[in-house]
């Protein structure tokens, strides 16, 4: 027999399996727009938004270790797209700038993802949007503090963005 605790749970489970697999597109390594990867843009995205980005403040929005930010980053700064460099306040610290060229190829990317995300609102009705956009702010609310309470999550995930809620 089927409690509806069961049904909640199942019907939560394939909504983030739906999620999972929809997203996808934001976790892979291949290119999005400009010969950006997603996780690449999102990079660019926080340095030209921020001016100046510290290293150790790229390391919190990513939710991963210091040698995949590095790794994410290096490609940027060889394309001349970042400057890296050495923090003022620290010299064991490195701050993160967008170049010209990095700077305009940001404003490409996003008229590139304008086109995504305007398919993804004219998907949503009218006079749903709002209410779309604040259901899903609760439920990856929700989402955060459950996999930081999650006993049977990995602790890896308990340490990233996850458990920041």
């Amino acid at each position: 027999m089927t409690t509806n605790r069961d049904r909640n749970c199942r019907e939560f489970f394939e909504i983030i399996m739906t999620l999972s697999r929809e997203i996808r597109c934001c976790s892979r390594d291949d290119t999005i727009c400009q010969g950006l990867t997603f996780q690449q843009f999102i990079i660019l995205d926080a340095v030209v938004r921020e001016g100046e980005l510290a290293f150790t403040d790229l390391h919190r929005l990513l939710s991963v270790e210091k040698s995949t930010t590095t790794r994410m980053v290096n490609p940027l700064i060889r394309r001349g797209l970042l400057r890296r460099e050495t923090a003022m306040h620290d010299s064991r610290a490195a701050t993160l700038t967008a170049t010209p060229q990095g700077r305009e190829v940001h404003g490409e990317a996003w008229d590139c993802l304008e086109g995504f995300f305007d398919g993804i609102v004219q998907g949503i009705p009218p006079g749903r949007r709002n209410e779309v956009l604040a259901a899903i702010r609760v439920f990856t609310e929700a989402m955060k503090r459950a996999a930081a309470a999650c006993r049977c999550c990995d602790e890896s995930i308990k340490e990233s963005s996850w458990s920041r809620g």
